[in-house]
């Protein structure tokens, strides 16, 4: 059985992607970071199926907290599956936040810094030992970081998705010659409690974003869950330092 770590898996696309892939017959091992409610909603969705999944906790803007993870992913592994090594790796974990330039503060631009782009790659670099050959890992990037997906206030967050997606080719690269398989997906505009559940606060601004996706409609997780699953698994072995969209074709 080959085994995926997906970080933020508590809720939204990272939730959606666990179960994805666990559904596909792979073991899961998830995180959550304050809403261990959702990471065990999602652990009993997978068992459910029949599949096996652990939760740990995990805060990624952290990085001096990664060794000791790293730790528990490595005793997780051996204590549930009898193995040393995962398969498969998706960085989502993260947080929405929208400030326009002017108004954006070096607080608010340092903590997007440390979750959204240094977070996953000192992560990768920690959980790289652990990462068989063969394996693959998936970045969740952001549309707010390609043309398509300008919108006045994510200067900040856009610039840290859109390192994401340069570190996901270097990473492809450099992690070629192991076989392993790295590329970014950017959802377009999905139906999670980023930003504070703002499409729940704010649902007047749903009709004017489907108005404005090619397909009609505002995205939802499972739609950005199976292409994550399907990236890992073996129907994108042959694909590596990609960045695909998946937004039902927004401003098409």
């Amino acid at each position: 059985m080959s085994v995926a770590i997906v970080t933020g898996a508590s809720s939204g696309i990272g939730q959606s992607a666990a179960i994805e892939i666990a559904k596909r017959g792979a073991g899961v091992i998830l995180t959550y970071q304050g809403n261990e409610a959702g990471a065990r909603d999602t652990v009993t969705t997978i068992e459910k199926d029949g599949g096996v999944a652990v939760a740990l906790p995990l805060d990624i803007g952290r990085s001096a907290t990664f060794p000791a993870f790293r730790d528990a992913v490595a005793a997780a592994l051996r204590d549930t599956w009898q193995r040393d090594t995962f398969d498969h790796l998706v960085n989502n974990a993260g947080f929405g936040h929208m400030a326009m330039f002017a108004e954006t503060t070096e607080d608010d631009f340092d903590r997007l810094l440390r979750v959204l782009l240094k977070g996953p790659y000192f992560l990768t670099q920690a959980l790289l030992p652990l990462l068989a050959d063969g394996g693959a890992i998936v970045n969740i990037a952001s549309g707010s970081a390609s043309l398509s997906g300008l919108t006045p206030g994510y200067s900040a967050y856009g610039t840290m998705k859109g390192g994401l997606v340069t570190l996901t080719r270097y990473l492809a690269k450099e992690l070629s010659p192991r076989g392993i398989r790295v590329n970014s997906i950017s959802p377009g505009s999905t139906r999670t409690r980023i930003a504070d559940n703002a499409f729940e606060r704010f649902p007047e601004v749903i009709p004017g974003l489907a108005a404005k996706t090619a397909l009609g409609r505002l995205g939802e997780p499972e739609d950005v869950g199976i292409a994550v699953a399907a990236l890992v698994g073996g129907d994108g072995r042959w694909i590596t330092a990609q960045d695909i969209e998946v937004s039902g074709g927004f401003n098409l």
